[in-house]
C-alpha cells in the first residue's frame, strides 16, 4: 500500500465506511454499540476485498489494554456498588458544596482533573461518573452537566502528565521525556486552557446550574455503609491498583495488568457472587469499544493516518514553519482524536516526528503540540475519548430521561468547547514557543 504516494481508492473506501458508520452512531437509528459492530464487520470485508485490511489485523487493531483495563476497574466499581461506600462519598461531598451547583460542578472538575494527572483518566471517570449521578440524586438536580463536564476535564487534566493518558506515555517514550519534564512544560498550558473550559462550561450550563439546591441535607453519612468489611478489602484493593498505576511505566507493566492486579486481589477478597457481578458491568461500552477500534484499524491500514502525517511532516520542514507546522499538528490531531481514537494517529505520528529529528528539526515542540492535540481534541463528540463513553452510559444507566446525553447534544456543547481550548492552547502555545523548544 503506497501510504504516502497519494490519495488512494483504498483510503476512499475506509474512509467511506467510517464516515457511514459514525452517521448511523450519531443519529442513532440503532445502538451505538450494534452500529459499531456493523461498521466494524463491513469495515472487514471492504478491506479483505480490496487487500488492504485483513481479519487478522482487525483483531489486532482492537487495543486489549484499553478493553482489559476497561474490564477490570469496572468489576472493582461493581464490587463497591453494594457496600455504601458511594453513597458515603456523596453525602460528604454534597454537604461541601453548601447546596450551590456552580461551586458542585467546580469540585468535581476539580477532583477529576487533579486525579486525571496522575491516574488514567479512564480509571478517574469509572469511579466518578456512577458517584456523580449518586450526588445530583440526593440534591435532586440534573446530573448531565456535571457528567459531561467531568469527561471533558478529566481529558484536559490527563493531558498535563506523562501518565494521565496512553499517548502520552507513547510520546514520553518516543522522545526521551520524563515525567517531570513533560509535566513542565505541560501543566502552564493546559491550566490556562483548563480555567477557561471552566468558565465555558458553567457558562453553556447556566441554564442547568441556575436552580438553588432547596433539598434537606441533613443527613447521616456513616449509616450510608452497609459492608464495612467488603468495602474496606474493596479499597485496599483500589488502593494497591492506585499505587501501581503511580510506579507502573518503572516496571513496564502495562495499565491493564495492573488492573487485573487489583480486580484479582478484590476478587479473592470480597469472594463476591459471580452472576450479579458480571451482570452490572458495561458489556455494551466494551462491544462499542472493540467495534470502533476495528472500524479506525481500517482506516490506519488504508494508510490515510499516515497520508496526514507525511503532509505535516513536510510542512514542519519548511525554513521558518515549525510554530506553524506544530498549531497545524495540534489542530489536525484534536479533530482526529474527536472522530476516531487518538492512539492510533499518535502511534502514525511517532515515527514521522522521529524521521524528523533524525534529520535535523528540532521536535520537541511537536511533542507537546501532539499532546496537546490528542488530549484535547477528544472533547469534540460523544465517542472522541472513553471517558466520554462512560459518562454517556451513566446519563443513559441513571434512567432519567432529561439527563439522557445524546450525540447531537454532546455536538452542541462539546465541539465549541473544543474550538475554544484549542484557541486558548494555541495562543498559549506560540507565546512560549521559546520555552517550549
Amino acid at each position: 500500500m503506497e501510504s504516502q504516494a497519494g490519495f488512494t481508492v483504498a483510503m476512499g473506501a475506509a474512509l467511506i465506511t467510517m464516515v457511514l458508520a459514525y452517521i448511523v452512531i450519531f443519529t442513532e437509528v440503532i445502538h451505538r454499540s450494534s452500529a459499531a459492530v456493523a461498521g466494524a464487520v463491513v469495515m472487514i470485508g471492504v478491506g479483505s476485498l480490496m487487500g488492504f485490511y485483513s481479519q487478522s489485523e482487525a483483531v489486532m487493531a482492537i487495543d486489549a489494554n484499553t478493553m482489559f483495563l476497561l474490564i477490570s476497574m469496572m468489576m472493582m466499581v461493581v464490587m463497591l456498588r453494594p457496600t455504601g461506600g458511594f453513597e458515603y462519598l456523596a453525602i460528604k461531598i454534597a454537604k461541601a458544596s453548601g447546596r450551590d451547583p456552580k461551586r458542585l460542578l467546580v469540585f468535581l472538575c476539580m477532583a477529576v482533573s487533579v486525579i486525571s494527572m496522575f491516574l488514567d483518566n479512564v480509571t478517574t471517570v469509572l469511579i466518578f461518573a456512577p458517584l456523580t449521578v449518586l450526588i445530583t440524586r440526593l440534591l435532586n438536580i440534573n446530573p448531565l452537566p456535571y457528567l459531561m463536564a467531568e469527561a471533558m476535564l478529566s481529558n484536559i487534566g490527563g493531558a498535563s502528565t506523562l501518565v494521565g493518558d496512553p499517548p502520552n506515555i507513547m510520546i514520553g517514550s518516543a522522545g526521551g521525556i520524563d515525567f517531570l519534564s513533560f509535566m513542565l512544560h505541560m501543566f502552564p498550558v493546559i491550566s490556562l486552557v483548563w480555567f477557561s473550559t471552566v468558565g465555558l462550561v458553567l457558562y453553556q450550563f447556566r441554564d442547568y446550574l441556575s436552580q438553588p439546591i432547596t433539598v434537606d441535607l441533613d443527613l447521616d453519612e456513616s449509616k450510608a455503609i452497609k459492608q464495612p468489611a467488603a468495602l474496606k478489602k474493596t479499597l485496599f484493593a483500589l488502593s494497591v491498583t492506585i499505587v501501581l498505576f503511580f510506579i507502573h511505566h518503572h516496571f513496564h507493566l502495562f495499565p491493564s495488568y495492573v488492573a487485573f492486579i487489583g480486580a484479582a486481589l478484590a476478587l479473592v477478597l470480597v469472594r463476591p457472587d459471580p452472576e450479579p457481578l458480571y451482570g452490572e458491568m458495561e458489556w455494551s461500552v466494551l462491544v462499542f469499544f472493540a467495534g470502533l477500534f476495528v472500524i479506525v484499524g481500517g482506516v490506519e491500514a488504508s494508510g490515510l493516518l499516515g497520508l496526514v502525517g507525511a503532509e505535516l511532516a513536510d510542512f514542519a520542514q519548511q525554513e521558518g514553519q515549525l510554530l506553524l507546522a506544530c498549531l497545524l499538528l495540534m489542530w489536525v490531531a484534536a479533530i482526529l482524536s474527536a472522530i476516531v481514537d487518538n492512539i492510533p494517529f499518535t502511534v502514525t505520528m511517532i515515527p514521522i516526528v522521529q524521521g524528523l529529528e533524525a534529520q535535523g528539526v528540532p521536535v520537541l515542540p511537536l511533542w507537546w503540540a501532539l499532546a496537546i492535540g490528542v488530549g484535547v481534541g477528544g472533547n469534540g463528540s460523544h465517542i472522541g475519548a472513553t471517558a466520554n463513553v462512560i459518562c454517556v452510559s451513566e446519563s443513559e444507566r441513571c434512567g432519567l430521561p432529561e439527563a439522557r446525553i445524546t450525540p447531537l447534544l454532546w455536538l452542541r456543547k462539546g465541539l465549541p468547547m473544543m474550538v475554544f481550548s484549542l484557541v486558548v492552547a494555541s495562543l498559549a502555545f506560540s507565546g512560549g514557543f521559546e520555552y517550549l523548544k
